[in-house]
């Protein structure tokens, strides 16, 4: 979008400038919209968790900024002459049912034909325009908090290649699939500073993003992190992703081990996610609080994952 002319209408109150997870419009003093829209391929063969994933994955925007779904419209890219329409009306019911548990309405969508089949949503949530969350606003003494394992991607396409038996990946698609909603209901009441999702860019893209726009260092602690099962073994044998090499670039020049670390423990810090966790700065003092409201919330494998300092310049340390 470089060289196009930015808007200038007030109402927009997040905008493309700070790369956060959603477009925020307000309408009322009261009253602000949140807009989003994403799309995937599909991670996975059965089509009715592809739906859900997909839809968890683009109603996740809407949590990352505090706000809460209203409706849902669907994107779908479908090769109809060549696939059975049974595969995409299973997922659409994936993708319906995972709207319904946001408690949001699905009101329609648009379908293509193309080669290879696509699913995501466009959504639209509310939000008070002086409550909204977005990636920057974290300060010096927070705690970091992720609430889901990091690993998707490699795990994905370990599947796909056949070095990651199917009984393996199908374990954990409950936690890929599952909402950020409780986990963001959870976080606004322990004043949360500072939130995004972690997906495309991984860990650290999304970190660094967070620390660009917050003007701090971010300082995340290795074996804090939690990872799925079996994400480690993968780069090991050899798997990776497309996006690894970009994310690894993106924050080149912005970050550091501050341990010795092996080529495959680093990428597992670029692993691209789908419906990745919500990383959450919380003031340090709320750390004991926050941790057993997620845990006794059912957000079992939530970890504090490292702290905010005071930087002259946006920093990652990995410890």
């Amino acid at each position: 979008m470089k060289g196009l002319k930015p808007p200038e209408d007030p109402n927009l109150l997040i905008g493309y400038e700070s790369s956060d997870d959603a477009a925020v419009y307000r309408i009322s003093p009261e009253m602000a919209l949140v807009s989003t829209v994403d799309y995937i391929t599909p991670p996975v063969e059965d089509p009715y968790w592809f739906g859900q994933i997909a839809a968890a994955n683009s109603l996740s925007d809407v949590y990352a900024m505090g706000g809460k779904p209203l409706t849902a419209l669907n994107l779908v890219m479908f090769p109809a002459k060549h696939l059975d329409m049974g595969l995409l009306r299973e997922i659409l019911r994936g993708g319906n049912d995972k709207v319904l548990e946001a408690g949001a309405c699905m009101a329609g969508g648009h379908s293509v034909d193309d080669n290879e089949p696509k699913y995501g949503l466009a959504v639209t949530g509310s939000v008070h325009p002086e409550h909204i969350l977005t990636n920057g606003g974290a300060q010096s003494g927070d705690i970091l908090i992720l609430t889901k394992p990091l690993g998707t991607g490699v795990l994905f396409n370990a599947n796909r290649s056949g070095k990651l038996p199917p009984d393996e990946l199908e374990a954990i698609l409950p936690q890929i699939a599952a909402l950020n909603k409780t986990a963001m209901e959870i976080a606004i009441k322990f004043g949360v500073h500072a939130c995004t999702d972690i997906t495309g860019f991984g860990l650290l893209g999304h970190a660094l993003e967070m620390a660009r726009a917050s003007r701090v260092q971010i300082d995340l602690v290795y074996s804090d992190i939690p990872f799925f099962p079996n994400a480690f073994a993968m780069y090991q044998k050899g798997e990776s992703t497309g996006s690894n090499m970009g994310n690894r670039k993106l924050c080149r020049g912005f970050w550091e081990s501050a341990s010795k670390k092996n080529r495959e423990e680093e990428e597992l810090l670029f692993d691209p996610q789908t419906s990745g966790g919500l990383l959450l700065s919380i003031p340090g003092h709320y750390a004991d609080e926050i941790m057993a409201a997620l845990k006794e919330a059912g957000i079992a494998d939530a970890a504090r994952v490292g702290k905010v300092a005071a930087s002259s310049r946006p920093y990652l340390r990995v410890l």
